[in-house]
């Protein structure tokens, strides 16, 4: 993996504050610095000499803090805090000096991962342009190379998923399964990631009830405090809700935001995984035992409005809209438009995750996102792109007969249940895990699938969502600033 690979190359083995010198930009397209994170060191990304001084003078002082300061060549960073810090300049010419740059970087951010392993194995030089494309065609892009990287990057990943106990560390995992899934299908290799989901289920289990007291300052952390978020971060926006998109689906319709400048961070969708709960909350800054109604999205709209006004933003500033022609005029300050796309593809899915990788290929090819986030840009506006939940392959064990179900939640991953008498017997029947009340109304029961498990006929193969699988439960959050965009 080239987070690792950069990792290795660096001195962060013999030093525990470290200055990264990001020479060619690619700490947001790579996300290199996870190496590191995954080695104990805090990320900082330096602004300005003042703020950095304000906020990490002691961590500099104390001994057993590790941080990786990630400056660009251009920013002005004093010499007493350079001589405290352990230069290393991050560039593709000084990581991999057998090939040619130039040729490198036109092949795209994407592919460093399978360099950085093909790379390992030659000590051949490759350094004209034509050595470097022979070598990324025959080995570089060797479905040997591919296999080998999948693999290996899969065995790490399960190593930090074992016993993991932090969301932002989910995010990663969660952000580097959907890199795996999608070239495994690109590639056609069989590649089962699903073991992942086991040590997901016991964190969200355990700790998912802590999240709502955590604060971080890239992501909401939970769909509940997205308004919140970007309230505090913009103060004109648009929030595009892509209704089911998981993190594979995204890491496929990202390549149409070619010169678009945005951050990506993640958080979690509310459980169950429905739109009705999630969507809703994510809306209303709300939780599902605060909506007026959790199992229904007849009040979707007037939660987000009243939200809104909630936030201090009267009714001529406030529009709610669906489909790529929204349009929101000059008076407008808080906007909303739900895209459906993606959750249609994934309740017609016959093919599986293949199906879901060539079906949004298609909505690449369109760039009807990509082409709306230009306009809304262009008119000022900050952007933010996320999804309600997400979406997995699941296997049926029997749809689910007459159980005196309460509330009928549209999930066939999840049982809400009021006073039913043998509440243990369903459970042992179908093997379901009891769900914590965590967030939700407190006058019912959840009985919840286990993952890769649903109500769907015997034997079939089927994608949805409902569920606590870490694709469901693990959304993109997309920030983009007009400012950056010349918005």
């Amino acid at each position: 993996m080239f987070a690792d690979y950069v990792y290795e190359k660096s001195a962060a083995k013999y030093a525990d504050k470290i200055l990264l010198i990001d020479a060619d930009h690619l700490a947001e397209d790579t996300r290199f610095t996870d190496g590191f994170k995954a080695r104990g060191f805090e990320i900082v990304v330096y602004h300005d000499d003042l703020s950095f001084r304000i906020e990490y003078e002691e961590k500099l002082k104390a001994e057993d803090d590790r941080i990786a300061v990630v400056v660009t060549p251009d920013q002005y960073v004093p010499y007493d805090l350079r001589r405290r810090l352990t230069a290393y300049v991050v560039s593709l010419a000084d990581l991999f000096p057998r090939l040619n740059t130039a040729v490198l970087r036109e092949s795209g951010s994407e592919t460093y991962d399978l360099v950085s392993s093909a790379y390992e194995k030659t000590y051949d030089q490759y350094r004209s342009p034509e050595a470097t494309q022979k070598f990324l065609r025959m080995q570089v892009y060797s479905k040997e190379n591919i296999s080998d990287n999948l693999e290996s990057s899969y065995k790490e990943l399960l190593q930090r998923s074992e016993g993991c106990t932090s969301y932002s560390e989910w995010f990663a995992i969660a952000e580097e399964k959907a890199r795996i899934d999608c070239m495994s299908v690109q590639y056609e290799l069989d590649l089962d990631t699903t073991e992942i989901n086991w040590y997901f289920r016991d964190y969200i289990l355990k700790q998912y009830g802590k999240l709502s007291t955590t604060m971080d300052r890239e992501s909401p952390v939970l769909v509940s405090k997205a308004m919140d978020f970007m309230h505090e971060h913009s103060k004109r926006f648009i929030i595009i809700v892509m209704d089911g998109m998981s993190e594979f689906d995204w890491r496929i319709l990202s390549k149409s935001f070619v010169g678009i400048h945005y951050q990506k961070a993640a958080a979690f969708a509310m459980i169950p995984t429905v739109t009705s709960v999630s969507r809703q909350c994510l809306l209303s800054n709300k939780y599902p035992r605060e909506l007026v109604n959790p199992w229904s999205q007849s009040k979707e709209k007037q939660e987000f409005i009243n939200c809104a006004k909630n936030m201090g933003f009267t009714d001529v500033q406030i529009s709610y809209q669906r489909g790529y022609d929204a349009d929101f005029g000059s008076l407008i300050r808080c906007g909303a438009v739900i895209i459906n796309d993606i959750d249609d593809m994934v309740h017609g899915q016959k093919q599986g995750r293949i199906g879901m990788f060539n079906d949004v290929g298609v909505m690449v090819k369109q760039k009807k996102l990509a082409d709306m986030t230009r306009r809304f840009l262009a008119a000022g506006f900050d952007v933010y792109i996320t999804a309600d939940h997400g979406n997995t392959t699941r296997r049926g064990m029997g749809k689910l007969m007459t159980t005196g179900v309460e509330t009928e939640t549209k999930s066939r991953c999840m049982l809400v249940l009021k006073e039913f008498a043998d509440k243990d017997g369903i459970k042992e029947k179908y093997g379901l895990l009891e769900f914590p009340k965590t967030y939700l109304p407190k006058e019912y029961d959840y009985l919840i699938c286990d993952v890769g498990e649903s109500f769907d006929a015997k034997g079939e193969d089927v994608m949805s969502h409902g569920g606590i699988s870490i694709d469901e439960c693990v959304v993109p959050f997309i920030k983009i600033k007009a400012v950056e965009n010349h918005g």
